[in-house]
């Protein structure tokens, strides 16, 4: 199973916009980035957010690249301050690749629970827009596979 852990693109400060949608060049990134995973033959069949406005958008965009057929949905527990265990309990349960679209301290949170086992643990430094890979066997451990952002992706010209 593979894990994506991605979060939101950049977005607007809440002074200009309390719904806080993404900036131009948010989108632009994550269009970027979810161009460059297709080109690479990524396809997830599950895309989720925490339902905020920028997640959501992000998920959107992504979808239109790399979830083909994906369902984009809202799943409790994503919020920046949730709990992470929530997800970790909520991830036990399935078995296909799933694409979460969140908000820090969240992901840093969950990632570093999955890989350690300690939610303190300071173990990746997310960017807006950036995918992380998890990925694992059966009940194996978590192991990082890849990361993607949108920094290596305009590197590259894409």
């Amino acid at each position: 199973m593979n894990l994506f852990l991605v979060q939101h693109g950049e977005a607007v400060d809440k002074e200009v916009d309390p719904e806080r949608p993404l900036t131009g060049k948010g989108e632009r990134e994550v269009g970027a980035v979810g161009a460059f995973l297709a080109q690479g033959g990524l396809r997830v069949p599950s895309i989720w957010h925490s339902g905020k406005l920028r997640a959501l958008q992000t998920a959107e965009i992504l979808a239109t690249h790399i979830g083909l057929d994906a369902e984009v949905e809202e799943q409790g527990g994503l919020a920046p301050t949730d709990p992470p265990l929530t997800m970790v309990e909520r991830l036990r349960k399935i078995h296909e690749d799933v694409l979460l679209v969140g908000h820090l301290p969240h992901l840093a949170k969950l990632a570093s629970l999955l890989l350690v086992g300690k939610e303190e643990a300071p173990l990746i430094a997310f960017k807006n827009g950036g995918v992380v890979c998890l990925t694992r066997e059966d009940n194996s451990p978590w192991l990082v596979r890849w990361v993607v952002v949108p920094n290596l992706v305009r590197r590259t010209g894409m």
